[in-house]
């Protein structure tokens, strides 16, 4: 959340935003000042400093879960958001921005979750359609790394300096994508 939330929440008029905020501070404050806003507080269980280590890893650890949704309820693999509200699993959603949480220290939790856990929602969309997601500070390494991984360049339908734009299918069966994504 920030001071453009109000402005992309009235880009959706007649849609569903809803604003995952690592920050409760920001999410209260947000939520006081304009309390038309969807927000919901999120903690990343990652952190910069284990980037590598995540991404080489993934395909043993983020293999079939018993949940019946690859991210929910997933706790072997870390780099799956697997307490999210029902809302964020349940829903095939059109637009998804990528802009947290922090990641330009070691401590921070980094986008590393976020990029996996949006190319297996966008990928096991359920409807007809398509996944629109926007990456930005792909000029940091681990932003860019991840998204070439998880998001493929094949599916990159353009960009502006700090900012990507993906355009992600949904595959047949989501159970195989998290041992191929690209």
């Amino acid at each position: 959340m920030g001071h453009d939330s109000l402005m992309w929440d009235t880009f959706n008029p007649r849609g569903t935003t809803l604003f995952l905020e690592e920050d409760p501070k920001w999410t209260r404050t947000y939520l006081q000042r304009f309390p038309i806003l969807r927000a919901q507080t999120v903690s990343y269980n990652t952190r910069i400093s284990e980037a590598k280590t995540l991404l080489s890893s993934y395909k043993k650890d983020c293999g079939n879960t018993t949940t019946g949704h690859p991210l929910k309820g997933n706790r072997r693999c870390k780099l799956a958001l697997n307490e999210l509200p029902d809302e964020v699993y349940d829903r095939d959603w059109d637009v998804i921005m990528i802009d947290g949480p922090r990641g330009y220290f070691a401590a921070a939790p980094g986008r590393m979750a976020v990029i996996y856990s949006v190319a297996m929602m966008a990928r096991g969309r359920k409807g007809s359609g398509v996944t629109h997601v926007f990456l930005h500070d792909v000029d940091r390494e681990v932003e860019k790394r991840y998204a070439m991984e998880f998001l493929c360049m094949k599916y990159r339908v353009g960009g502006i300096r700090k900012l990507w734009h993906f355009v992600i299918p949904p595959v047949v069966n989501v159970s195989d994508i998290s041992h191929g994504f690209c």
